[in-house]
């Protein structure tokens, strides 16, 4: 018995990355998990794969969590697959840097769509359709909202919105036994950052030369502490926005 046993959880963005990291591990703990995607079918059916590997039941959804209609038919799927969703991870996100003055509308419209209104509608549909005893929300911010890096005005902001919806719903959901919480990473190596990443990259030393335990983080890293938060081991945090970037602030 792991500790989600008898639990199912929804993943957004999970074809790859933090997301996969965090799918399978709720997985090998033992809940049903629901893999979105937005494009990487082939991504999410190959984390579907290592789940069901491990014994666990999963299916993958598209959908993209900026569009009200893919989230209503996500839920609807999560519904006809498992009965309900105990868990959410709001992970589903999308980030640029460009300094103020190259900064376009049509980026800060995608970046707040997906990393904000997303994570909003996504988590008002998982109350709706959580059991009567509770049930769990865990978003996936970043560390940037207090490193707050030169270049980074939309995407911080978007994580800044993360934080205060956070607090905001835990107060707002508690009395419904409904916890709320942020884990917040630094730079961690994925497949969608490997541009700006490596040995030899000024940026990641730059990263690394700030953080105290000295190394990038890395997917697991990540899955492991939303993981303990899913879980009941974490009964009485809510409100809590963790800081999982090896001491980077």
């Amino acid at each position: 018995m792991g500790k989600l046993t008898g639990k199912t959880a929804l993943v957004t963005g999970a074809s790859k990355g933090i997301g996969a990291g965090i799918a399978k591990a709720l997985g090998a703990a033992g809940a049903n998990v629901v893999v979105n995607y937005s494009s990487d079918k082939a991504g999410a059916d190959r984390v579907v794969g290592e789940i069901t590997g491990q014994g666990a039941k999963a299916v993958a959804v598209g959908g993209s969590v900026a569009r009200s209609a893919d989230i209503d038919n996500l839920f609807a799927e999560a519904k006809k697959a498992f009965g309900h969703v105990d868990i959410l991870v709001n992970n589903a996100g999308v980030y640029a840097f460009s300094p103020i003055d190259a900064v376009e509308e049509s980026e800060i419209d995608r970046m707040f769509d997906v990393n904000v209104k997303g994570l909003l509608l996504a988590s008002k549909a998982a109350v709706a359709q959580f059991p009567a005893e509770g049930g769990n929300i865990i978003n996936i911010g970043s560390v940037v909202s207090e490193t707050t890096l030169p270049m980074s005005s939309i995407y911080t902001g978007t994580k800044g919105a993360v934080d205060g919806i956070t607090r905001v719903l835990a107060k707002e959901l508690g009395p419904k036994n409904i916890r709320v919480n942020a884990v917040n990473p630094g730079l961690t190596a994925t497949e969608g950052n490997a541009a700006f990443r490596g040995p030899e990259s000024p940026f990641e030393k730059a990263e690394v030369a700030k953080t105290p335990l000295g190394r990038l983080g890395y997917p697991d890293d990540i899955a492991d502490v939303v993981t303990f938060i899913a879980s009941d081991d974490a009964r009485w945090v809510t409100g809590a926005l963790l800081q999982a970037a090896g001491g980077l602030r």
